[in-house]
């Protein structure tokens, strides 16, 4: 399976888990490869609207590019929604981090295992807010 297969089953496995919790959300196909900024998923209901870069990895550490980030930062300020990255490693569940959370390298942003596993939260915590 190639990677973007895979990144691909990512979105579609967190799609559903919105779905399941009868929140709206879809996969904006494209998104990265598009000239304007775009999350890899919409989610929300009429109070709540989220943008989420999602990722996932077999490493103890993930990489976003500035691109991804930058972009997420600005469709979310345009769309009104709240910018999330959830990220998913090997052998646990999806984390969701805002960006705040995210360290910023020179090159790029970093999020690695054990610090998402302290400050990122549960999909069953973010759906508390909903």
């Amino acid at each position: 399976m190639s990677v973007k297969s895979k990144g691909i089953n990512a979105e579609r496995e967190l799609i559903h888990k919105f779905w399941s919790e009868n929140i709206p959300a879809v996969r904006v196909a494209g998104s990265g490869s598009s000239k304007y900024p775009s999350p890899d998923i919409l989610a929300g209901n009429g109070f709540r609207r989220l943008a989420i870069e999602a990722k996932t990895t077999k490493e103890n550490k993930k990489y976003l590019t500035k691109e991804e980030i930058n972009d997420l930062k600005k469709f979310s300020e345009l769309f009104g929604a709240e910018p999330w990255v959830a990220v998913k490693f090997k052998g646990v569940e999806w984390l969701f981090l805002p960006i705040s959370e995210i360290v910023e390298t020179k090159k790029c942003f970093l999020v690695d295992a054990e610090t998402a596993k302290r400050k990122g939260i549960l999909f069953e915590e973010l759906m508390k807010d909903f």
